[in-house]
């Protein structure tokens, strides 16, 4: 097992990473002896009762099953969460355990930082997705019909969980949509593991443990230093949405579980890429060698048809980024160098988006 720590003075807590973490009472402590372990209709009869060993001595456990999908994760479902609670008469001393992916992980931290004004919260990351990325940082909230993740909390963690064994039950699509927040990390700030990804796909697709493990630790020491030196995204914590502001417009344009968030995400880190070529700051071989890298994780490049160049820009400015009404971009002056800005050329900028159709 390897630990890491997000170290944020009173609020730090570690990262553990390894296999059968599950049920190890020795790791995942409640801070009390009351626990709700929030899942869902996927992940509830793969790992609930496995998790429920290591709460087996606690006073008073109990479960919520939420829906699966992106489509559900809005204020209608997380009253799921809270009915439980009120129901079950949980008090202040009540810990939620977030037993999923990032959906189930984002709902429950915003729940705990709600429920009486705030309670503790465990992550047991089971997707790539939630344990190199949403499960790290304390980011937590629900979407709006509008806008992705418009409503939500910062809220820590007291520590995350990452079996990696629960990959084994991971579909391709969904390893594959990880894979894009991992390709992220080393974009925006560590070309050596963009270089070590190029070299190690294969591995990665096919499963295997170590590079997977690697993979794992590297993302989130990653994001574990940004986290640390800026927690509530005032200034370089904005790096790690490279490709984000046009990912979360493609996944709100399509509709909420069609397009993947890893998907929408690696679909924006190739406009931004582009647009930043188009802005002469990074050259055309970056931007094949970024695009292959991409196309061999199995993942998309381009914009689906579905949407329109308006529709996408009308999106991108229901963005958290947006700042007097410019919206602020992640791009690229290198691989492994990421800036923040609202200095470009719109049209230059629409013409972008229009050579990047399917």
């Amino acid at each position: 097992m390897k630990t890491l720590n997000v170290n944020l003075g009173s609020r730090s807590y570690p990262i553990y990473i390894g296999q059968n973490l599950l049920g190890l009472a020795e790791l995942i402590k409640a801070s009390s002896q009351q626990v709700l372990i929030v899942t869902n209709e996927t992940i509830a009869p793969l790992y609930l009762e496995k998790t429920l060993r290591a709460f087996k001595d606690y006073n008073k456990v109990a479960s919520v099953i939420l829906p699966d999908g992106e489509q559900y994760k809005n204020l209608t479902v997380l009253n799921q969460i809270f009915d439980q609670l009120l129901t079950d008469k949980f008090n202040r001393q009540v810990t939620l355990v977030a037993l999923g992916g990032g959906v189930v992980g984002d709902m429950t931290g915003f729940a705990a930082a709600c429920y009486q004004r705030g309670v503790a919260f465990i992550q047991i990351a089971t997707t790539l997705l939630a344990q190199v990325d949403s499960s790290v940082g304390g980011k937590t909230g629900v979407n709006h019909s509008l806008g992705k993740n418009m409503i939500g909390a910062f809220h820590q963690p007291q520590c995350v969980i990452i079996d990696t064994d629960t990959l084994d039950t991971l579909d391709n699509r969904q390893l594959s949509a990880g894979l894009a927040e991992i390709i992220k990390y080393g974009l925006i700030n560590d070309l050596e593991f963009f270089e070590w990804l190029e070299n190690n796909v294969s591995d990665l697709l096919a499963r295997d443990s170590q590079a997977l493990s690697f993979a794992i630790a590297r993302s989130c020491q990653n994001k574990a230093q940004i986290v640390a030196e800026d927690e509530r995204e005032s200034g370089r914590r904005a790096l790690l949405n490279l490709g984000h502001t046009f990912g979360h417009a493609i996944e709100t344009g399509m509709g909420y579980g069609k397009c993947l968030h890893g998907e929408g995400v690696a679909i924006g880190i190739c406009l931004a890429t582009e647009f930043s070529a188009q802005l002469g700051w990074l050259a055309d071989d970056d931007v094949s060698r970024i695009k292959r890298l991409i196309k061999k994780m199995a993942l998309p490049t381009t914009i689906p048809e579905a949407l329109t160049v308006e529709q996408i820009l009308q999106l991108m400015q229901v963005d958290k980024k947006v700042h007097d009404g410019k919206i602020r971009l992640i791009l690229l002056k290198n691989i492994g160098q990421a800036i923040i800005t609202d200095q470009y050329d719109s049209q230059l900028l629409k013409n972008t988006l229009q050579k990047n159709y399917a």
